[in-house]
């Protein structure tokens, strides 16, 4: 008898010397893979706060602050109009909205196709930072062109995506859709007829009769502008409108947005 291990019990493991396994190693690849997967996956995720979550935050506070506007516009007419009668004007006549100061609000924008509750605030100018960006503001007028109710062409921009994206769906116009201008005096409707698509550098579609320098206007023009594509500046998509008929604020609004506006006057006097 012997006190030798057999050959085949020293190659078995106690259970006091567990085997040991080899370790996977651990590359500067696959931490340097690892680490861009994660930072793709945060990248991923802020965009879709900013670009979508955000925007329907902003775009809320900014509808919130047109209802606000429309109320403001109301109490404006009431006031200025006192117990004196309104003076009479040719059938469908529009009063020219008086231009403010750069960055103040002068009216709404209601467009049915954007939305059942789509209404934004239109501030005079288009500087990015005082009311493109603005959380409460998000459309501008440029100074440059025509206000609602006179001859030539009223031109609004705002942005397709980030702040609100006012004008998100301004591709879906259809021909026919009906846009409607808010101010103190009452609403002007215009008519959608097309789009196009320009460099940033076409500022022909700001004349008195877009992308005809050299005509005079005898015509009511609306054009809206933003950036195209998506998530891209490098065109401008442009939707031009014609106007169709004015309905002062002591009539109350158009029937088909009714539901979009709280500022209804009362019965004119006198």
């Amino acid at each position: 008898m012997t006190d030798s291990i057999p050959r085949e019990a020293a190659s078995t493991p106690t259970e006091a010397e567990p085997q040991r396994r080899a370790r996977p190693r651990v590359s500067v690849v696959g931490v340097i893979g690892e680490l861009l997967i994660t930072a793709g996956v945060v990248v991923m995720l802020f965009l879709g706060w900013y670009v979508w979550l955000n925007d329907i935050i902003t775009g809320a506070q900014q509808e919130n602050a047109a209802l606000e506007v429309q109320e403001q516009l109301r109490a404006e007419f009431e006031r200025d109009r006192g117990d004196e009668p309104v003076e009479p004007r040719e059938p469908g006549e529009p009063v020219v909205a008086v231009a403010p100061p750069a960055g103040e609000a002068f009216g709404t924008l209601i467009v049915p196709r954007f939305g059942d509750s789509y209404v934004r605030t239109i501030a005079s100018g288009v500087d990015l930072q005082t009311v493109l960006n603005n959380p409460r503001l998000g459309i501008g007028h440029y100074s440059e062109t025509q206000m609602p109710g006179e001859i030539g062409n009223v031109a609004l921009a705002a942005h397709r995506t980030t702040y609100g994206a006012p004008f998100a769906d301004i591709a879906e116009l259809r021909v026919g859709d009906r846009i409607y201008v808010e101010t103190r005096d009452g609403w002007y409707e215009y008519a959608f007829r097309n789009l196009e698509y320009v460099w940033p550098t076409a500022v022909q579609v700001l004349e008195p009769v877009p992308q005809a320098p050299q005509v005079e206007a005898n015509e009511r023009y609306l054009t809206l502008t933003s950036c195209n594509p998506r998530f891209s500046a490098a065109e401008r998509i442009i939707a031009y409108a014609v106007f169709e008929t004015w309905y002062p604020r002591e009539d109350g609004p158009p029937a088909d947005i009714a539901g979009l506006t709280q500022a209804t006057a009362s019965p004119a006097i006198g």
